[in-house]
């Protein structure tokens, strides 16, 4: 819900500040810089809670240290590659492929009940995958729309 609210919020921030300043609405950068602070905001989560990020992820998968880092590390980078116009496009297609990956991640850890801030097994469980697939899908057509150009 958090990184919901810091996507919408930052939105319409800018939004009207590109009108103010700008004196034009500029919808496309503003959804950028959007999801630029909200993959900041999200990486944050990859470092703090690395324990129950690991914690989410299905037994089979290999280096989940790693990969909680390396993902968190591709939101800070990705970010304000979504701002460029010439690198938004490969960035948008990274960042479309990273969602679809986390979505089984995201099912695992919640069935498992994995309280990713706490690193314990009492969260909410598959009632939470109500939210948490539509936002999935939320964040794919945010980048669909305003940075791939689909």
């Amino acid at each position: 819900m958090k990184v919901l609210l810091v996507l919408i919020i930052s939105f319409m921030l800018t939004i009207v500040i590109s009108r103010l300043f700008v004196d034009e609405w500029n919808i496309i950068l503003s959804g950028n810089i959007a999801m630029m602070l909200m993959l900041w905001f999200a990486s944050l989560g990859h470092f703090m809670f690395t324990k129950g990020m690991v914690m989410m992820m299905p037994a089979f998968i290999p280096f989940k240290g790693a990969l909680v880092y390396l993902t968190g590390v591709m939101e800070i980078i990705l970010g304000p590659l979504l701002i460029i116009n010439s690198t938004r496009h490969i960035a948008g297609i990274i960042l479309l492929i990273m969602f679809v990956v986390m979505l089984p991640v995201n099912i695992n850890a919640a069935i498992k009940r994995v309280n990713f801030e706490k690193a314990t097994y009492d969260g909410s469980g598959t009632s939470y995958l109500w939210f948490r697939i539509p936002l999935q899908l939320w964040f794919i057509a945010w980048v669909l729309y305003f940075s791939v150009g689909i």
